[in-house]
């Protein structure tokens, strides 16, 4: 196959396939651009269906990361790691040492961080190779220490993005009776769930695993439906917080929800996906605008972590997704569109 002929394909600097026949290996790492920084992002395992999916993924993956970085103020690049396999059976130690050492042969052009199918623990375990990982040490919380697990940032700032985007869309300054529905409660999306609930959002939930479905069931009251049902649902927001490129021609007919906002990176299957979103009357919030926390949390770690100026950084979310919104108004064009630009102008050399 041709890397340089995939359409995700978008001026990467660098893309490495890392093998060991051994611990059962199988992984690509894309890097897109250092401009800024070293490319930061996340390692992600997965049970792709070949080859050319897990490229695809990483491609599309690393380039969102460089845009999401410079979205965020942060002297980051934009990359991504991804593992071919299934995390709940195939992953061992021997595994996560040779991705370790494929990470720490790149000298630090790329570093990695927890992601779908991957946790601090394992990133803590890739650890004892190369010092190339982040999102491993313990911070402080409201209620004294917590692990250096991103997910909890995420889920506020995208939380942060929801109020946002449904006061711009619908009015109101508050998410009470706000149907809401999330595709996807693994550790983002439960937890983005559970703000959800406690802010009077009234949840509907599916997931690839039922426990994580029936989990949001019990503890937030969540009404659990089939993945193929939650498109069509009637609500107000549309929360994406699983896989990437579920807006699509298939899908984009089904929503009736008035806001698209949530955990989910590359959730355009295509960039043309943006423009029918707005033609349908739908506000999308761009996936690496509003999903920025993690990555923030992570930068933070690396400066020196001061909780105040972390909360501060994320909230400041709202304001760029203000401004793509306002932007998108006044110029007739796709949110993403607009995301784009503004990132752009962050990290394009001048």
């Amino acid at each position: 196959m041709s890397v340089f002929a995939e359409r995700d394909f978008a001026d990467h600097e660098q893309v490495v396939f890392c093998s060991d026949d051994k611990a059962g290996l199988k992984a690509i790492i894309a890097i897109h651009n250092c401009n800024l920084g070293p490319a930061l992002g996340g390692c992600r395992m997965w049970p792709y269906a070949d080859e050319g999916e897990a490229v695809r993924d990483a491609l599309r993956l690393s380039r969102g990361m460089t845009y999401k970085s410079a979205m965020a103020n942060l002297k980051l690049g934009g990359g991504k790691s991804v593992i071919i396999g299934n995390p709940r059976t195939q992953k061992t130690t021997a595994l996560l040492e040779a991705m370790a050492r494929a990470i720490d042969r790149l000298g630090g052009r790329y570093i990695g961080a927890e992601d779908s199918g991957t946790s601090v623990q394992d990133m803590k375990c890739m650890a004892r190779i190369t010092r190339h990982v982040a999102g491993i040490e313990d911070k402080p919380s409201d209620n004294g220490m917590r692990s250096g697990d991103p997910s909890p940032a995420t889920a506020y700032g995208v939380f942060v993005g929801i109020k946002a985007a449904v006061k711009y869309a619908l009015g109101g300054e508050g998410l009470e009776g706000v149907r809401v529905a999330l595709q996807g409660v693994g550790n983002v999306g439960f937890d983005l769930a559970r703000q959800l609930a406690a802010a009077g959002a009234k949840l509907w939930v599916c997931d690839l695993y039922a426990d994580n479905a029936q989990r949001a069931a019990d503890e937030l009251g969540a009404t659990v439906v089939a993945p193929a049902d939650i498109y069509g649902l009637d609500v107000e927001v549309f929360a994406p917080c699983a896989m990437g490129a579920i807006l699509n021609d298939e899908t984009l007919p089904q929503l009736r929800a008035r806001v698209v906002a949530g955990a989910a990176n590359n959730q355009l299957a295509e960039p043309r996906h943006g423009q029918a979103l707005m033609q349908r009357g739908v506000l999308y919030a761009p996936d690496y605008a509003i999903n920025a926390g993690g990555i923030i949390d992570i930068y933070h770690e690396r400066i020196g972590f001061d909780r105040a100026k972390l909360v501060a950084h994320i909230e400041r979310i709202a304001d760029n997704l203000s401004e793509i919104f306002e932007r998108s108004r006044l110029d007739r064009r796709p949110t993403n569109e607009v995301a784009d630009v503004i990132a752009e102008e962050r990290f394009r050399p001048i």
